[in-house]
């Protein structure tokens, strides 16, 4: 399969608003390509897609869509289509987090990420499989994390979520490739966004303890830009690159997880005793 050329292409990205998803669409804005940005806030897609104007992109639009609503996306997928004769590249990257043990979770805040990390990843994926199809040498990017590497203990829903992105990646790949679409998974570790913050609390927190938490673990944790992920993205869709780990504590978690699946955490914790 040729290298993804993005002059001219149009890139739909979800969770386009922040994070990686807005550094994605500034990186490609720059490599003029055509881009549909998708997010529930609508004013940082505004101010994502004045900057990605300013920087070069072929046109910007936005579109407002809650993925939390289990919409089946055809609407728009008919709407992107009139308007820009379909996507050459889709990037699934919209995820949310949750707080808390399993124990603790309520069973409908779990079933609200599971809309969003998973099944939204589904469902685009699904209305726009057409028009990745007709067009040759198109791309799809499923974002999943560190944590569709590995299980911890405190991240049960988004584990299953992004487990889960990861397999049904890894087995569309091999029904896409030979039809000329490739597919990529990211597996992003600690980049600087604000997901752990604004992770949904589930179950009781009167001390504000999990709160606390999540914000100390994104201060400690999450430090590459995300700039860095969005360009070490972009290069894995242009070489068509099946699976990308980003960071080095990603790359060594996921080697330690292959070398003993059964006892990885116990050796992470106690050479984490050691360096503190």
């Amino acid at each position: 399969m040729q290298r993804f050329a993005f002059a001219g292409r149009t890139c739909l990205i979800t969770g386009a608003a922040s994070g990686i998803g807005a550094a994605l669409a500034l990186d490609l804005a720059k490599r003029r390509a055509v881009l549909a940005l998708l997010d529930r806030d609508a004013e940082g897609l505004d101010r994502v897609a004045a900057l990605a104007r300013e920087v070069g992109a072929g046109s910007v639009t936005t579109y407002v869509v809650d993925l939390s609503d289990g919409g089946d996306r055809l609407d728009l997928a008919a709407e992107i289509a009139s308007r820009h004769g379909g996507v050459d590249l889709l990037i699934n990257n919209a995820g949310v987090a949750l707080s808390g043990t399993f124990e603790q979770n309520r069973m409908a805040d779990v079933d609200w990420l599971l809309e969003i990390n998973l099944h939204a990843v589904l469902r685009m994926t699904k209305a726009f499989l057409p028009q990745l199809l007709a067009r040759p040498g198109s791309h799809l990017v499923n974002v999943s994390s560190l944590f569709g590497l590995i299980g911890p203990p405190g991240q049960v829903a988004y584990a299953t979520s992004k487990f889960a992105v990861r397999g049904f990646s890894d087995a569309l790949r091999h029904e896409l490739e030979p039809r000329g679409v490739g597919v990529t998974v990211v597996h992003p570790g600690g980049i600087k966004t604000n997901i752990a913050a604004s992770a949904r609390i589930s179950g009781p927190d009167a001390d504000g303890e999990q709160a606390e938490q999540a914000r100390k673990f994104a201060e400690k944790a999450l430090t590459m830009p995300p700039e860095e992920a969005a360009r070490q993205i972009v290069a894995a869709i242009q070489t068509r690159k099946p699976r990308l780990v980003i960071t080095r504590e990603a790359r060594a978690a996921d080697w330690l997880v292959r070398l003993t699946p059964s006892r990885w955490w116990q050796l992470s914790q106690r050479m984490a005793r050691r360096v503190s």
